[in-house]
Parts: C-alpha cells; sequence; structure tokens
C-alpha cells in the first residue's frame, strides 16, 4: 500500500497539488489521468520519492519495494543489457556484483567465507538463482532479440533502449510499480504483452498514459487530476469518462431545476409583495429563495481541440497502385517487390515492428524520397497531405503560427487562418509565436491544422499521436471516424487503430507484407495472425536449440 496523506506540493507561488489525501492498494492498477500540466508525472515522482512534498507526507507499507520507470535513456549506457535490467532490483544487484567480487579474491580468508554464505542465503530468498532467466523472459516479450541481451546499452537504438528500461521496472516482481507513459515508443505487439503482463501482476499499479485501450484494459481505478486535487473512481477509463459525464449532466440539471424554482419564487414575490393578501405568502417564499442555492459547477480544465477533415473535392474510383516497389538504404532492404492498390473506401493501418519500413513506404507516396525500383501513381482526383514522423523540418523556420499556416492555405484571410489555429486551442497572442520555440504537442497541433486547412481527400499519417494528449488524441480519433477520404496511417494507439481502419497492412521484418480486410482486433484473432506469430516462436525455439 502506498498512500498520499495531505499533500500538498508548490511550484513557487503555485500550488499544483493542495491537500491531496489518497491511498493505492495491492491487487489495483490505477490510471493516473489529467490535462497536460496537471502533474501527473510531478506526482509519481513524489510517490517514488524523487521529489519532497511542500507539505504533508507519502507512507508505504514497510518493507515493500516501489520500482518505477527510468526516463533517462542514457544513464546505463555502460552496463550490458541484462544487468540494465536486473538492477531494477537494487538490493539483488548488489548481491550479486559483491559476491563476484568476494570469489575473485585470490587471498579468500575465513571472513570472505562467512560473508559469502550470509549473500548467498540472502540471494536465494530473492530468487537470485531464476534473476537471469526472468531478465531474459521480460526482454523477450517486449521484443528485445536475445542476441542484444549481453551487449552494451550504448549500443541499442532510443526504442530499444525504452523497451529495456521497461524490462527494469517490471524485474523483480516488484510490491509498488510506478510507470509514467510506459507504452511511448512500444509497437503494438509489445503493448500487448505489457497488457497481459499488468492484467495478471498481482501488487499495485499505478499508471500514466496517453493510451485509452491501455488504461481500458489494463485499470481497474481511476485517479483523476484537476484542480489540484485528485479523486479516486471505481473502474477504467471509460468508466471514469462515463461517469464524469453522467456526474456534470445531474449537476447540471439539478441546478436548472433550482434556478427554475429561484425564478418561480422571484416572480411569486414581484407579483404579491405590495398585495396585502399575499403577503404572507410572498415572505415565506423569499424565505425560501434565500435558502436555494445553486451549486457553482466547476469546469474541468481540460481543453478539447476540434478536429475535422474536409475535402475539397470527391475522391474518385482510382486512388493508388503500386506495382513492385523497392527500397535499399545503406545495404539495407527496406522492402522488395511491393504491390497493392488502394481503393476510395479505404481507411488502412500499416502496423507491425518494422517501422523503418512503414515511414519509407510514406516518405515515397508522398513524394519525398525515391523508389530504387517499381513505380506508384495516384489518380488524379486525388489530393494528399502527409504527416510525416519526423517533423523537424517543418518547423525549421523563424515564421509566426500564422504564418506558417497561411503558407499551406489557398485563402490567404487572417481570419479565415486563425480560425483553424483557434480550433487547435492557438488563441490570441499564440498565433505570433515563433514555430521554432513550440513544444512537441504544440508542433503536432500545427500539422494537424496544417491538414485540415488542405482540403485533401487522402491523408497519409505517420504516428500523428506522438507528444498529443488524450484530450487532442481523443479528438483526433473522432475526426479520423468522421473523415470520408482515404485514409493510410500508423499508429501505436490500439483504440485509433481498432475504431478507424478497415483494412490492415502489417510490414514484417523481412519487409513483406500482409494485407487483410477487416478491423485491427478482427485481424489479431485471425488464423493468418496465429500461424505467423507460430512461425515465429518455432524460428526463435530453433535458434535458441541451435
Amino acid at each position: 500500500m502506498i498512500a498520499a496523506n495531505n499533500v500538498t506540493y508548490r511550484v513557487g507561488k503555485k500550488a499544483l497539488f493542495e491537500d491531496v489525501n489518497i491511498k493505492f492498494t495491492e491487487g489495483n492498477c490505477y490510471g493516473l489521468i489529467g490535462a497536460n500540466g496537471a502533474g501527473k508525472s510531478t506526482f509519481l515522482k513524489i510517490l517514488s520519492g524523487q521529489l519532497e512534498t511542500t507539505n504533508g507526507n507519502i507512507s508505504v507499507t514497510p518493507g515493500e519495494r516501489i520500482s518505477f520507470l527510468e526516463q533517462d535513456h542514457f544513464k546505463y549506457d555502460e552496463y550490458d543489457v541484462l544487468d540494465a535490467v536486473i538492477m531494477g532490483n537494487k538490493r539483488l544487484y548488489e548481491i550479486m556484483i559483491e559476491k563476484e567480487a568476494i570469489y575473485a579474491k585470490e587471498d579468500f580468508t575465513d571472513e570472505d567465507g562467512i560473508r559469502a554464505s550470509e549473500l548467498e542465503g540472502e540471494f536465494a530468498e530473492m530468487n537470485g538463482w531464476e534473476a537471469e532467466s526472468d531478465a531474459e523472459s521480460l526482454l523477450n516479450g517486449l521484443g528485445i532479440e536475445t542476441e542484444l541481451h549481453h551487449k552494451q546499452m550504448a549500443s541499442l537504438d532510443g526504442s530499444q533502449k525504452v523497451k529495456v528500461l521497461l524490462a527494469q521496472a517490471l524485474f523483480g516482481n516488484p510490491d509498488i510499480l510506478l510507470l509514467d507513459e510506459p507504452t511511448n515508443h512500444l509497437d503494438l505487439e509489445a503493448i500487448e504483452w505489457l497488457e497481459e503482463f499488468l492484467i495478471n501482476f498481482d501488487n499495485t499499479v499505478i499508471v500514466v498514459s496517453h493510451d485509452r485501450y491501455f488504461l481500458n484494459k489494463v485499470c481497474t481505478a481511476t485517479a483523476d487530476i484537476d484542480y489540484g486535487k485528485i479523486r479516486l473512481y471505481a473502474g477504467n477509463y471509460d468508466f471514469w469518462f462515463e461517469s464524469s459525464q453522467l456526474l456534470e449532466k445531474q449537476m447540471r440539471e439539478a441546478n436548472r431545476k433550482k434556478e427554475e424554482k429561484i425564478k418561480e419564487l422571484k416572480e411569486f414575490i414581484s407579483r404579491f409583495a405590495a398585495n396585502a393578501s399575499k403577503s404572507k405568502q410572498a415572505t415565506s417564499r423569499k424565505r425560501a429563495l434565500e435558502k436555494i442555492e445553486v451549486e457553482a459547477m466547476v469546469p474541468s480544465s481540460r481543453k478539447y481541440p476540434y478536429i475535422d477533415f474536409r475535402p475539397n473535392r470527391e475522391i474518385g474510383n482510382d486512388v493508388l497502385f503500386v506495382e513492385h516497389l523497392s527500397k535499399t538504404i545503406d545495404g539495407e532492404v527496406i522492402f522488395k517487390d511491393l504491390s497493392f492498390n488502394v481503393n476510395r473506401e479505404d481507411k488502412i493501418a500499416f502496423v507491425g515492428g518494422n517501422e523503418k519500413a512503414k515511414t519509407v513506404l510514406f516518405d515515397i507516396l508522398s513524394g519525398k524520397m525515391e523508389p530504387d525500383e517499381g513505380y506508384y501513381k495516384w489518380g488524379i482526383t486525388t489530393t494528399q497531405s502527409y504527416f510525416p514522423k519526423d517533423f523537424t523540418e517543418e518547423f525549421d523556420s523563424d515564421l509566426t503560427i500564422a504564418d506558417w499556416l497561411t503558407q499551406y492555405s489557398e485563402n490567404k484571410d487572417t481570419t479565415y487562418v486563425r480560425g483553424f489555429l483557434g480550433r487547435m486551442l492557438f488563441a490570441g497572442e499564440d498565433g505570433i509565436k515563433r514555430v521554432r520555440v513550440l513544444s512537441g504537442g504544440e508542433k503536432v497541433r500545427c500539422l494537424l491544422s496544417k491538414l485540415m486547412i488542405s482540403g485533401a481527400n487522402v491523408l497519409l499519417l505517420d504516428e500523428p499521436t506522438n507528444h498529443l494528449d488524450m484530450e487532442a488524441i481523443t479528438a483526433l480519433n473522432k475526426g479520423l471516424i468522421k473523415f470520408p477520404g482515404v485514409l493510410m496511417f500508423t499508429s501505436r494507439d490500439h483504440e485509433i487503430v481498432q475504431t478507424t481502419a478497415n483494412r490492415i497492412m502489417e510490414f514484417l521484418p523481412d519487409g513483406s507484407l500482409i494485407d487483410k480486410v477487416g478491423t485491427y482486433d478482427e485481424y489479431l484473432a485471425s488464423d493468418a495472425m496465429a500461424r505467423k506469430r507460430q512461425v515465429y516462436v518455432t524460428t526463435e525455439d530453433e535458434e535458441e536449440d541451435d
């Protein structure tokens, strides 16, 4: 159990939290939610002891171990991958190092023998003999190949490091597990594995995530941060959302009835206060009026952008033809002999762990890159707008937000352009901010404004939810569902893939493509997917036997 007792945390004069009292108990997974800037990550740091409270304290059941997801991706660069995972249980790793040092001594003394015996006992109690196999199991589950387990962390790429640090947090069955955005940079398969791990995890979990499907799948309770308070709701994210909407509706209805009663009483008092025969009734109604209090409804601090992609023209039957497309980069075959057609009703999700193949294909189809062989052809009625995964070049400019967006608009009217920015929550003076200094989330909102103002009937989106908060992701999800044109996209957000796509294309590690019509959940449950997974399992087993 871990609890916050009258916790207040101030940044300067501003109180991020005020007199927070909340208890997190064993056997539950809590989704910690709130608008950007509400203090979700800060609260996790307070719970983990990385930050001190201004007032109040954090209490933990004696003897329980807290584990948290490390955010510094370079902290363990000098260590082997396997060691970095085992370091998730600090005491166990210390014992292993001390044991090795003792046994490496040339002048092994009686005192060394006694100390080694003590360490061996503690090591056995902590299931130390299973440490390496447990660490390898976590790494394999998250998609870190066995050949990487004994390499240095510095040799891994960013997404691989994220997976190792997540394995480190999960290692050793911690009593309290604190996870800040654990699904970031994970492919859908790794997220699915993590979901199953947490569902079967018996201890306390507190997780911050923008992935609604993930929160719905793993959480048994929801802790909502708003206006410096944290309120606890039973149930997952959807249950919280429906409960909060119902509560707001009930409060609004109750207030409406009170306001109607107040109006009725005021009218009665106004009509009969001067009438002697009615004066007693008027006086009693005045007293009743004074007792009625209309509760001040405090609106949520959350703000939802309005995302609506409206094509300027209807798309024809001929959309896209891809024939024998091949691409090799620096000697690496990205894909070879790729062929498929896109139809006017298609909303295609490109999935799978081969991130490079997806991005290279989108770069080619958007005209940013040339294929080595083959060709593609867009239909004459199509207009395309592209959201790239790496949008650094897009904002290498000293233009203001308004001027930046104006360059992509046929209508140069300032009011027209600012209307699109307003939809994406850029208000007032925001329009004169320079795009070069925008945050990641602000840049994504700018790009979504660009897509909306383009009027394109084909959208190519490569991981558009990166950097977005829950509210913006929800708005984007609704916008993509409503979009009447053709959609080709990648996303790690299961909810967006499931609710938007009607066709799934998965790039396999060798660059080949599986193409299936249907929803993502149907694809995961299909016989083809099951056979593919079985092939991978068999292949890995054969490699281990070798």
